[in-house]
């Protein structure tokens, strides 16, 4: 999301932090736009808006495993679109009113280690850009772009390179059905304000074929199963203190595949106390039927883990109860944590994890995000 998945503090990490000299807090009290989404352009970018991402998760198993075998490696990539107004705009190229940050990582499971890489730059130069017509995103060597596939159905490329952390992964992806449209027709509440929202696109159950470079680990030809967000907003956590009644410090996300071809996006918003402000999701089935969760979600830890470099506390297992059904989830290992601080400024958990009936039995596999246990993030 949600994931998040996110980022007015990476203006700070760029010198560009509202209240300086140069930047102020950007327009975010103009209304998002409830519009009926449109495909491909809703695909694309949405500079109008406060913040963006398009946001890919995933597992990887080795091209000749069963697709229910336990995966060997998960991964995200993240590409995040910012707008910062300036006090006095900047009739140039180099006006830095767009920047684009981007987080890539990947989850080796067998050795239980996270690698993981960060960049920054100005958006708008030909290494650092998004299309208003559709799904077409660069940053360096990061690329996610969108085309039709069979049936009209997205097709996506996506190429990550971390030379510093030691990876590069490749893939090609096919989605067996339509975007999924969070909320009511991809308006996704996150709040009691009325304009609390985002606009959101899931395409969860993405497919395909790609190769994965490890500098330690030579280079394979992986299957993968995948989930891309596409999220933009200008009110996200709310206004006010961090104690107000609709101001969240962070949120719990869950996007996973379920081996039965079926789908669930689980999320709930926390206040400062812990407790949650706001819960949605979503489940949609093989034959695309949906089902809509607003505020029908509870969350309960089960396990937590406390983190060496932030200190801070992760619940790792939860049982989430909901209109299909009680569900345990568990990471996959522990220590998934995301040190953003080069980038957006914060640190955040990312990570596999195993969805499972109440028996233990799996039913599929995803990712889990978790953010403001280590400060409250800056949206």
């Amino acid at each position: 999301m949600i994931a998040r998945r996110p980022l007015l503090l990476a203006l700070g990490a760029a010198g560009l932090a509202p209240g300086s000299a140069r930047a102020r807090t950007p327009a975010a009290d103009s209304a998002l736009s409830n519009a009926p989404l449109r495909f491909p352009r809703d695909h694309g970018s949405h500079p109008e808006t406060r913040v963006e991402w398009w946001y890919v998760t995933g597992v990887l198993r080795a091209a000749t495993a069963a697709s229910d075998a336990p995966p060997d490696n998960g991964f995200q990539l993240t590409f995040f679109r910012v707008r910062n107004d300036l006090e006095r705009p900047l009739d140039s190229a180099f006006a830095p009113d767009q920047l684009m940050l981007g987080h890539a990582a990947v989850s080796d499971l067998g050795r239980r280690r996270l690698l993981h890489d960060q960049r920054v730059l100005r958006h708008g130069f030909a290494n650092a850009r998004t299309e208003i017509g559709d799904t077409a995103v660069r940053l360096g060597d990061w690329q996610l772009r969108r085309l039709d596939g069979a049936n009209g159905h997205s097709r996506y490329t996506l190429v990550m390179h971390g030379e510093t952390a030691g990876f590069a992964l490749s893939l090609s992806l096919q989605a067996p059905q339509a975007p999924l449209l969070q909320g009511q027709e991809g308006w996704s509440r996150k709040g009691p304000g009325e304009q609390q929202a985002s606009r959101y696109v899931s395409e969860p159950q993405l497919s395909g074929t790609g190769k994965l470079a490890l500098r330690d680990g030579g280079t394979r030809e992986v299957q993968a199963r995948c989930w891309l967000d596409h999220e933009w907003s200008n009110l996200y956590l709310g206004r006010g203190a961090e104690a107000s009644a609709d101001s969240a410090v962070g949120w719990d996300w869950l996007g996973l595949n379920l081996d039965d071809g079926s789908a669930m996006t689980l999320f709930q918003m926390r206040g400062g106390d812990g407790a949650p402000i706001w819960t949605g999701g979503s489940w949609r089935g093989a034959d695309g039927r949906q089902v809509d969760f607003q505020q029908q979600l509870r969350f309960e830890p089960l396990a937590f883990w406390r983190s060496p470099v932030s200190l801070a506390t992760y619940p790792v297992k939860w049982r989430v109860r909901t209109p299909r059904g009680v569900f345990l989830v568990e990471a996959a290992y522990d220590a998934q944590e995301i040190d953003g601080r080069r980038s957006t400024g914060f640190l955040y958990w990312e990570g596999v994890s195993r969805l499972a009936d109440e028996s233990g039995r799996t039913l599929g596999w995803g990712y889990l995000e978790m953010t403001g246990y280590a400060g409250r993030v800056p949206l």
